[in-house]
């Protein structure tokens, strides 16, 4: 495309910002790095599993660039009549860190980036739950490797299941999650009740080299629990 033909950032940006308040009633600032095409939903994934610092270093473009996208989404946003709701980011991993945006770490820029804005057509009981569901801690994730000769970058150990993290790929008991039990996907209410009696579960998920994306295998949940949801399904 040539620099005549190219279309203004700030019509990229209303543009992407539109797709995703019509999708689902707010608008964050990673819908619209992703909206635009400069950043990986991918890469967004790998931040949130604590393999990226921030994620300003997976943007493809420079700051001063990611700086006019931000600064025209918030106006856009504030021209629209949006509601700003602060929103707490943290990570996939056990130790729920919280997430970094910028490479500064500058408050009022991770408050930028961390602020959603919602559509002003909810009612202040819809934005607030929709707050309090973008703000829930997302669901630990661990991997059905498929190298089997990983090793663990903490103990130096292996096992049939790790945790991506920045330095590699970590082993269960070095991450604290090798008391629960693996509970294969198939029986969707045996998996729903044993999810919803463990207070500590992960998704399992494997990687699919014809579809090019990692699968749901099944939940790891507190043995107890899975006890409990069997015993239960089983009473008369």
């Amino acid at each position: 495309m040539s620099r005549k033909n190219r279309v203004p950032l700030a019509d990229r940006v209303a543009r992407a910002a539109e797709a995703a308040l019509a999708a689902q009633h707010f608008v964050s600032a990673i819908d619209i790095l992703v909206g635009i095409g400069w950043l990986d939903s991918g890469a967004v994934e790998r931040w949130r599993r604590g393999q990226t610092d921030c994620l300003e270093e997976v943007v493809q473009v420079n700051l001063p660039r990611i700086s006019e996208a931000m600064r025209l989404f918030g106006s856009w946003a504030i021209a629209k009549g949006l509601f700003p709701s602060p929103t707490a980011y943290v990570g996939r991993t056990p130790g729920r860190p919280t997430l970094r945006f910028s490479r500064g770490g500058n408050p009022a820029i991770e408050a930028s980036y961390r602020t959603h804005w919602v559509s002003p057509e909810l009612s202040e009981k819809k934005r607030e739950r929709l707050a309090e569901t973008a703000s829930r801690a997302p669901e630990l994730v661990v991997i059905q490797p498929l190298n089997t000769e990983w090793v663990c970058n903490r103990c130096g150990g292996t096992g049939d299941l790790l945790m991506m993290e920045t330095p590699g790929p970590a082993c269960l008991r070095c991450v604290g999650l090798d008391d629960l039990e693996y509970l294969p996907a198939g029986d969707a209410l045996l998996t729903r009740r044993a999810k919803s009696k463990s207070s500590r579960y992960a998704v399992v998920v494997r990687f699919s080299r014809t579809r090019r994306r990692y699968e749901r295998q099944g939940l790891l949940v507190e043995p107890q629990a899975l006890a409990d949801a069997q015993q239960n399904l089983e009473a008369p």
